[in-house]
């Protein structure tokens, strides 16, 4: 695994935080102060969209991200609010830099059609982006973890997709349905309120463990779709992705599931979209 890999992510918090940082090239990494190449990446996912930009050395300098359902498992469902809002996004992290990005890679699903691949490369070049480059979620992922044998899981808001890696390369791919959506949908349905009420509640730290039984079923659904696919392929360590996987007790259950140990890194959410924009060249 990436031996930087504690450093990357802590200085994603940050930059997604937005605060002042410096770049690995020792200049200023926002505020209009860096003037080298960068590397832009766009994650349009079914909850959150990410859009990351990393300096010459691949460390992250700008970045920011939103909730929104634009997308849903890969799929652009609202094509003029997804562009009005990488738009707004983009003109956010211009802001910060100090000069305008050009380019950006992005990332789908596996077995997402090839049409709806299209569709994600058109809202970046719709938004002011010229696509670069396309790149499967999981092996977006392994460009930031480095592991060479395993399977990486990214839960992001629609499903699930699982990638086992041999010798550092994708041997099988497989994405189901159920999600951090699902999440929401069952705190919803216990609590009788609202989705986005639901959406508030399950990110806010303070209420996660008194929620932990009402969403542990999904996780417990989760555990047994990974179980599923990776059967067969003797895989001794899970990594876990996706902005879903950083709520407490999320790779516990999926261990016991599993029996597979599980790990997550830190910002799971980010790193995704850092290594998309790793693509972008």
């Amino acid at each position: 695994m990436n031996p930087h890999l504690p450093s990357l992510l802590a200085l994603a918090d940050d930059v997604m935080a937005g605060r002042p940082l410096r770049s690995a090239s020792g200049t200023s990494g926002a505020n209009g102060h860096y003037r080298g190449p960068v590397h832009v990446g766009v994650d349009l996912g079914t909850a959150y969209t990410v859009l990351a930009v990393l300096d010459e050395n691949y460390q992250p300098i700008a970045g920011t991200y939103q909730f929104a359902q634009v997308v849903r498992d890969g799929l652009v469902l609202d094509f003029v609010g997804a562009v009005e809002l990488l738009r707004r996004m983009k003109a956010r992290v211009e802001e910060r830099l100090g000069f305008e990005l050009a380019s950006a890679a992005s990332g789908y699903p596996p077995g997402v059609p090839q049409a709806e691949v299209r569709a994600t490369a058109n809202v970046l070049r719709a938004a002011g982006l010229e696509c670069t480059g396309l790149v499967d979620e999981p092996t977006a992922a392994n460009n930031v973890l480095q592991i060479r044998d395993g399977a990486i899981v990214d839960v992001g808001g629609g499903t699930t997709g699982i990638a086992v890696f041999r010798d550092g390369q994708v041997v099988y791919t497989a994405d189901e349905a159920t999600g951090g959506t699902h999440f929401s949908l069952v705190i919803a349905g216990a609590k009788n309120i609202t989705f986005e009420e639901a959406e508030e509640m399950k990110t806010d730290p303070r209420q996660q463990a008194a929620l932990f039984p009402v969403v542990r079923p999904v996780m417990e659904k989760v555990g047994a779709i990974v179980r599923r696919h990776i059967a067969g392929h003797n895989v001794e360590t899970l990594y876990l992705v996706g902005g879903t996987c950083a709520y407490p007790g999320m790779d516990a259950v999926v261990q016991e599931y599993t029996g597979v140990k599980t790990f997550v890194p830190g910002a799971p959410l980010f790193i995704t979209p850092l290594g998309i924009a790793m693509h972008n060249q």
